[in-house]
């Protein structure tokens, strides 16, 4: 069988890596959705996902996902149809994303909070056939899935999580597939199965983006299951492990830290929502053993509703950014917790800490990679120079799950990846060799990149946006510090009428041009001119310290009138 490289937009490995993942048992030749069934075979009556809504064994998620696979084919859904997902953490939405899995759909990991800037030209990117939303947040989403349709000739179906019965033109996960026999619809998932190619698409997920709206990820059906199984060994899980998740499950970190890495070893995944209270107390209720906290969590590990959990806490994950002393300090007491730090991308490559590492290394890195081939250098900056242990340099990954290019875009791969292809992350990291180990340690990044509680704003598309008002001349966007979020988006603009637009008004802008509320700017300065450096580039290392000056400046005013 030979994969279709989509007209030249999906970029195939090399064939001898091909062959060494494969000889490793890093790459599979079976599709996930197949891999989902091989564990429901193991494990059929153990408990697969626990939600807020309920619980299902690996046998009943594997019998309702075939069934919605089928009732997907007969909507007109064919193989390698493209699906956009806007939907939370709800159990539908694990349903979906095997369900379409199953009929060799595409699920597209965009963001419930994204809207038409995003949406738009991802869904003309990849040619989206199908849209699937949630119903019930505070937004829309199945409104704003019927005007997406109406501007894109490929999107003809709209899927639904928690709508209302009958909603005309869309079809609720919840209903597909009731009516359709367990073997006819098993029959079906295999028909499919037996015409995919191991390295054909499985999934699109989403950079953080670094030039305008993200960039789309292929991830393929031989490494994207494996990467889940990897991280769910490098922590040593099994089926007494109850894992649970509260950021956006359909991140990739998501699918390979929780998802596919749970259900890879018979795991039971506890599916929560972001509410840290709601969160804590289905985390208690369910016995959960571990967990991945990602930065903007990291205070609400402090609050007492987090105490009933640490009764079965075995081991905790943190991501995002450094991590105070006092959050590691509680869930790593020496004796029955241990926590460890994570680093990890769309694009692929995964460190982790381990159990077994010391103390001290699991505090100041992220860790090792996952993967026996995966392949780390740290190179001097826009060169492929590499730098010495313990220096700082820019880290550059290669391996069995790392992509080789992004999909459509010749020009940025012709210079995100080094000659013998490695991924340049834009992220400045060093390594730190303990007990003949290498661990890396992230020291910050070369792309221009806002960390918002996990989701990463790109500071060069927000100035574009801004600058699209009339009353604007200039615009730059940088990082300012935030003890919740970990940073949020500070804009210093220029006005080009003399009006000084609020706050509501930027905001007003910014919903009218169709932008993720995430994205938005959360602190207006405005200046007669941006400073700029001796080579007249903006200076943005100066405007991030008048951010801070002036947050450090409110914060004693605010002090001394408490």
């Amino acid at each position: 069988m030979t994969a279709i490289n989509w007209d030249g937009r999906l970029i195939p490995y090399p064939a001898e890596r091909a062959a060494r993942y494969r000889r490793s048992g890093e790459w599979s030749d079976v599709p996930v959705g197949g891999r989902l069934h091989e564990s429901a075979v193991r494990h059929g009556d153990r408990i697969a996902l626990i939600a807020h809504e309920g619980v299902a064994t690996y046998r009943e998620l594997d019998e309702r996902t075939d069934r919605i696979a089928a009732a997907l084919g007969d909507l007109g859904l064919r193989r390698r149809d493209p699906v956009l997902f806007q939907a939370t953490n709800r159990a539908a939405t694990v349903l979906a994303w095997y369900g379409c899995l199953k009929a060799g759909l595409i699920p597209v990991a965009t963001l419930a909070q994204h809207r038409m800037h995003e949406i738009g030209h991802i869904s003309r990117k990849v040619g989206a056939k199908a849209h699937l939303v949630e119903a019930g947040l505070g937004f829309d989403l199945v409104e704003f899935a019927r005007g997406v349709a109406d501007g894109h000739p490929t999107l003809r179906t709209i899927l639904t999580i928690g709508a209302a019965e009958h909603a005309p033109g869309t079809h609720r996960i919840e209903d597909l597939g009731a009516d359709v026999d367990a073997s006819s619809a098993r029959a079906f998932v295999e028909g499919i199965e037996a015409h995919t190619d191991p390295e054909d698409i499985a999934v699109f997920q989403l950079s953080g983006g670094t030039t305008g709206v993200p960039k789309v990820i292929p991830r393929i059906h031989a490494e994207y299951w494996n990467n889940g199984a990897l991280y769910a060994q490098a922590l040593g899980w099994g089926t007494d492990t109850r894992v649970a998740h509260i950021i956006p499950i359909i991140h990739n970190a998501g699918i390979s830290c929780a998802l596919h890495a749970a259900h890879s070893v018979g795991a039971a995944l506890i599916l929560a929502n972001p509410d840290p209270v709601a969160a804590f107390a289905l985390m208690a209720e369910s016995g959960v053993t571990d967990v991945l906290i990602g930065h903007g969590h990291y205070q609400a590990l402090l609050s007492p509703e987090f105490d009933p959990v640490l009764r079965t806490l075995r081991g905790a994950v943190l991501s995002g950014a450094k991590v105070p002393a006092d959050v590691f300090g509680r869930v790593d007491d020496g004796e029955r917790h241990w926590a460890g730090q994570m680093f990890g991308m769309s694009e692929g490559m995964f460190l982790v800490g381990r159990s077994d590492d010391p103390e001290s290394v699991r505090r100041t890195t992220v860790g090792t990679p996952i993967a026996s081939s995966d392949e780390v250098l740290i190179l001097d900056p826009g060169s492929e120079t590499e730098v010495a242990d313990g220096a700082v340099g820019e880290l550059c990954c290669r391996g069995p799950y790392t992509i080789v290019g992004y999909f459509d875009a010749p020009e940025y791969n012709s210079t995100a990846f080094t000659s013998d292809g490695f991924y340049r992350t834009g992220d400045l990291a060093a390594i730190h060799v303990v007990d003949g180990r290498r661990h890396v340690s992230i020291e910050g990044r070369i792309k221009d990149l806002i960390n918002r509680g996990g989701e990463k704003v790109n500071a060069e598309e927000v100035e574009v946006l801004l600058m699209k008002h009339r009353d604007v001349a200039a615009a730059s966007v940088v990082a300012m510090p935030d003890q919740r979020l970990g940073e949020r988006a500070c804009a210093f603009l220029v006005s080009a009428t003399g009006v000084t637009l609020t706050m509501p008004e930027v905001q007003q802008h910014m919903d009218v041009l169709g932008v993720a509320k995430y994205k938005w700017p959360e602190r207006l300065v405005w200046v007669s001119e941006l400073p700029r450096t001796n080579v007249g580039k903006i200076d943005k290392k100066s405007l991030r310290a008048d951010a801070l000056a002036q947050l450090e400046a409110e914060s004693i005013a605010q002090g001394v009138n408490s």
